[in-house]
């Protein structure tokens, strides 16, 4: 019997299920003896960013704390403790001077932000939701699993328009397919594009006036860059919303990428305390609330004195890999025409490479056997149960990560070199 029917019998009544973008890529890594942390591979397609001390940045937490009441279950949406701090920490930064201020009741905690995001899908309602393309991997299946109830209309980007839906566009697509929500990462998880400043205000407008609800994915908010410099600080739609309680603004974050903490997993919500009630309903079905030992350590992150040292010492570190990368990249005769303003991702074109480099799937294979692990284009081509025909239009793209230590980026992008050279 052949491999295949023997693996669909042995499934039974489930259903055969691929790896999304990274785990893909990990795990075709592992047929060739790659392991997170393996010194003689090159993980530039890492989704994480270096979890080590790093120069300026607070010491890494080593131990926890158990008290005896954190054998039973915990609140769902969190303990108030840590709702409190994030909410605290958002006003801190983004709405000093305002008038509406977050509380802990605008926050909910789950255990990562995937967690979070599959709380925010069973959720919505009967709804016509938005969503960009390229974008963060993951939106596909969470998409599919709820287009019984939920229409889905993707707005395509390229290279032309900068990958990146203008407050203009938008205005025109909501009334254009009558959306309800609006989905997308800010900064840009593949092509690290962030809307800011003016645009970003105009977003939060256009969900105040048309009443769209805007679903910001803002998990890489303090990875941002000004030209070859570090960012000044983070970027949170949270500086434009006027009523915290009614502008249908959500916006999802955690400890992940910008506290350097993914094993943690801390992820959160924060909104309007009737969506975030809503999240909260959800989660008593989906999952029944995050750790309250890791809860406790949560808190101490985000202490501000500690939490601005971190995020300072990471924009400048992270800055360093990403003009590292650009400039080795462009070396290689790879195109990246919108270098990194956000993320620790590089969204780069591969077309201007002799063939077969040019080709995404061909340069992954390749670079796997140099020991080298990159993420090709085609899986942030968001398509839900592929309702979109034809050949993805991110064949020739490639996202590189500068998530790693410098000295593995160094080596990664040294082999890509030599690779490139061989032919």
């Amino acid at each position: 019997m052949p491999q295949s029917t023997l693996h669909s019998a042995a499934l039974g009544a489930m259903r055969p299920i691929p790896y999304m973008g990274v785990i893909y890529v990990v795990a075709e890594a592992m047929k060739l003896g790659f392991s997170n942390g393996h010194p003689d591979w090159c993980n530039l397609g890492q989704g994480q960013p270096e979890v080590g001390e790093m120069e300026g940045a607070p010491p890494r937490f080593t131990d926890f704390r158990v008290e005896p009441c954190d054998h039973a279950y915990g609140p769902v949406n969190g303990t108030l403790e840590l709702r409190t701090a994030i909410a605290q920490h958002y006003n801190r930064l983004y709405r000093s001077g305002k008038r509406s201020q977050y509380g802990p009741d605008n926050v909910t905690v789950a255990a990562g932000g995937r967690l979070v995001l599959s709380r925010l899908f069973a959720a919505l309602g009967s709804i016509r939701l938005g969503y960009q393309v390229p974008d963060y991997t993951a939106y596909e299946d969470m998409i599919a699993y709820h287009l019984d109830r939920i229409s889905a209309q993707a707005l395509l980007t390229s290279e032309s328009d900068g990958f990146r839906v203008s407050p203009t566009r938008l205005a025109r697509e909501v009334e254009r397919h009558a959306l309800d929500a609006f989905l997308l990462s800010n900064p840009c998880n593949p092509s690290g594009r962030v809307i800011r400043d003016e645009e970003l205000e105009a977003y939060v407008e256009l969900a105040r006036t048309r009443r769209l609800t805007l679903l910001l994915d803002e998990f890489y908010s303090h990875f941002v860059y000004a030209d070859e410099r570090p960012g000044a600080g983070p970027v949170s739609a949270a500086a434009f919303v006027e009523d915290v309680d009614q502008d249908p603004v959500l916006l999802v974050d955690g400890l992940t990428k910008s506290f350097r903490y993914p094993g943690w997993r801390v992820g959160w919500a924060l909104g309007p305390r009737a969506m975030v009630d809503a999240l909260t309903r959800a989660a008593s079905a989906i999952d029944g609330g995050p750790s309250q030992p890791v809860q406790r350590a949560a808190v101490a992150v985000l202490a501000p004195a500690r939490a601005d040292r971190e995020t300072t010492a990471l924009r400048r570190v992270f800055s360093q890999k990403r003009n590292l990368m650009l400039e080795r990249l462009a070396r290689m005769g790879i195109r990246c025409p919108f270098p990194s303003e956000g993320t620790f991702y590089v969204w780069a074109s591969l077309a201007d490479l002799p063939a077969p480099f040019d080709d995404a799937e061909v340069f992954f294979r390749r670079a796997l056997e140099r020991k080298v692990l990159t993420v090709p284009g085609r899986f942030f081509d968001v398509n839900p149960r592929q309702q979109r025909s034809g050949e993805s239009p991110f064949r020739s793209w490639m996202r590189f990560s500068f998530g790693p230590p410098e000295a593995n980026v160094r080596t990664g992008l040294e082999r890509l070199e030599a690779l490139l050279g061989g032919r």
